[in-house]
């Protein structure tokens, strides 16, 4: 099963990688952008029948820092 986990920073939490891609888009010339929040997006691939426990276990012990960071989880489909 294809799993995708989207880990991004919890609100009030500085973003440092925002802010630079931020100054670089404006200083190419696209006004507008209001504020941009970086991310990581991370791509499992694990057994049909990995659990939804084991999956928030993982998230919570390794892929996200639980102080600043929200994760979600979405299954993309089954592998062959």
């Amino acid at each position: 099963m294809k799993v995708r986990v989207s880990v991004s920073l919890k609100n009030g939490v500085l973003d440092p990688q925002g802010r630079a891609i931020h100054h670089a888009l404006d200083g190419l010339g696209f006004a507008g952008v209001r504020d941009v929040r970086a991310g990581r997006l991370i791509e499992l691939d694990v057994a049909d029948d990995t659990s939804d426990a084991a999956l928030d276990e993982m998230c919570r012990k390794l892929l996200a820092n639980m102080v600043i960071e929200n994760y979600r989880i979405e299954k993309v489909g089954v592998t062959a």
